[in-house]
């Protein structure tokens, strides 16, 4: 080997050693058998903490899991409606939207819109009118209630269920967020992994492990996904060794790195996984589908002090 030649050699290397690695991992997703749940898995995406990339895992989970042959349906509780423009449905302010849905008893089945991504991906929109309905939501009847009892109607009426329900809620424990534990068997929560990454986290468990005792015993924190990982930096290491400490159970083995990707696809009107089906991070969130629906629900059993 020439003296160039020894030289060239490391710096080409890992390049196509993550050509390899990207190679092998579409491979896998392409022969994957997707497990089914035998019932609906309603998951509330949460996290009190702002930009953790709560609505980002919501529209790339669920577009994921179609993708693979689930049925999935996103309800966007966020005023501001960016899992309703990921995922390219029309959520202007005259668009029946979930709004219509909480306050003014709408059926749920009256404002689902079919997103363009591939396979059965639906949506429930956001518009601006959610904005108001904290305050609306103060005086009525069963405030907390209004969108589980929507959600079951809209199941119950269906010949074939969906298999995944995602909610996206807005970064704050109002009575929106209630609305969506209240609604919901299971959190999803994704925590960045950087600095502050465990901030606000304590509190946030605390507020559902309220939810579960007073207005929802099923409720449980299955799942845990880390989340803008940068492998080059000790901290997101650290952070990502920190969490799986914590969380053992919940923490899913794959890790959702930072990419350019990801944060582009929205703009479009889309996933990651349509926008760019092959890229690290639309593989990433395929894989961490693949793993959630291979761990299943979890098993509820009573807790002490539950109701």
């Amino acid at each position: 080997m020439t003296e160039d030649a020894a030289a060239s050699t490391p710096s080409h290397a890992p390049l196509a050693e993550e050509v390899a690695t990207l190679t092998r991992r579409r491979q896998a997703i392409a022969e994957l058998k997707l497990p089914l749940p035998e019932k609906t898995r309603v998951l509330t995406i949460s996290n009190q903490k702002g930009g953790v990339g709560k609505t980002t895992t919501a529209v790339n989970l669920a577009a994921a899991l179609a993708r693979l042959g689930a049925k999935v349906l996103v309800i966007d509780l966020d005023p501001q409606g960016n899992a309703s423009t990921a995922l390219g449905v029309e959520h202007r302010a005259d668009v029946p939207s979930i709004y219509n849905v909480i306050i003014e008893d709408l059926p749920l089945s009256a404002v689902v819109q079919k997103s363009p991504e591939e396979g059965e991906l639906y949506c429930v929109p956001a518009n601006i009118h959610l904005a108001g309905a904290e305050i609306e939501l103060v005086s009525l009847v069963a405030r907390e209630q209004r969108l589980r009892r929507a959600l079951d109607l809209h199941i119950a009426e269906m010949d074939e269920p969906y298999d995944y329900v995602f909610i996206d809620c807005p970064p704050s424990l109002g009575l929106l967020t209630i609305n969506a534990f209240v609604a919901a068997s299971e959190v999803l929560i994704p925590i960045q992994c950087e600095y502050y990454a465990l901030e606000g986290l304590s509190q946030l468990l605390k507020n559902i492990e309220m939810i579960e005792k007073h207005l929802n015993p099923v409720l449980r924190v299955s799942t845990i996904l880390l989340t803008m990982y940068d492998s080059r930096t000790n901290l997101a290491n650290q952070v990502a060794q920190d969490v799986r400490d914590h969380f053992p159970q919940q923490v899913l083995g794959t890790i959702i790195p930072r990419s350019v990707r990801v944060s582009e696809a929205p703009s479009y009107g889309q996933s990651v996984i349509s926008y760019d089906t092959n890229s690290t991070g639309s593989l990433s969130y395929q894989e961490a589908a693949a793993e959630m629906a291979r761990r299943g629900a979890p098993v509820v059993t009573p807790r002490t002090g539950s109701r």
